[in-house]
């Protein structure tokens, strides 16, 4: 059992990136990692047993759904229902109950998993930095008033994301110790460049299940983005953009 509308803001977030997606559970949890359709961001997420006020899995299984049509099950949630949900092997069914000041049960059906296992990337960061989702949200929404894409820049003091385009440039800073800040530590000034239209989805979605993202990026590398959950986390890698 989960808190219903937690579960829909999780899957509308997965969902900027994937139609299709496949739920591995276990004993200890939930976990879907997969690639976006072009390869150029991924996401992993991992919801552990505790993040569920019930939880009960006997062997490991792969539930897989379209998230579109799942969605749509959960468009009415409000925000003092919970969610049950239990899936019924020998039909291949999910059944969504979702229970508030009544209650209510969907079933749909599930679907042959596809695609093949997607590794964690090992990439070293340079810059790491802890900071409010909303903050981070708004500067990307800024930087796109301009621009198709956006720069970001850290030092030992200062992060910062830029963008610029035929209308103009924009400038967005945040001091070490700004109080949108919460942790700061970059080991060698860092720059990389990627593109608004995917950051800006995969930020807006995540940000109304977590109010804290963790930035993580070196020189022209791949970022990594972190938001916190109750309990478990919603990690977003990002691919650079190749600049001539």
């Amino acid at each position: 059992m989960a808190d219903a509308r937690m579960w829909k803001n999780i899957v509308t977030a997965v969902s900027t990136l994937i139609d299709e997606g496949t739920f591995e559970a276990g004993q200890d949890g939930i976990k879907l990692r997969a690639m976006d359709p072009s390869h150029v961001a991924m996401i992993d997420l991992a919801l552990p047993s505790s993040s569920f006020e019930e939880y009960a899995c006997d062997k490991p299984l792969k539930i897989s759904v379209n998230l579109g049509e799942m969605l749509k099950l959960l468009r009415r949630v409000s925000g003092d229902e919970s969610l049950e949900m239990n899936y019924e092997e020998d039909s291949a069914k999910l059944s969504l109950k979702l229970r508030g000041r009544y209650s209510r049960t969907f079933r749909m059906s599930t679907i042959q998993p596809t695609g093949e296992e997607v590794p964690t990337p090992r990439i070293t960061f340079n810059a790491r930095i802890k900071m409010s989702a909303e903050t981070l949200k708004n500067a990307v929404d800024d930087a796109s008033a301009v621009s198709d894409h956006l720069r970001f820049e850290s030092n030992t003091e200062k992060f910062a994301i830029n963008s610029s385009g035929d209308l103009g440039t924009a400038t967005i800073e945040l001091e070490k110790g700004s109080e949108s800040i919460l942790s700061y530590d970059v080991q060698q000034e860092s720059k990389a460049t990627f593109s608004i239209s995917y950051l800006s989805d995969i930020i807006k979605s995540a940000t109304a299940a977590s109010d804290i993202v963790t930035v993580e990026y070196s020189t022209n590398m791949p970022i990594k983005l972190t938001f916190d959950l109750p309990q478990g986390s919603m990690v977003f890698y990002l691919a650079p953009r190749v600049e001539a």
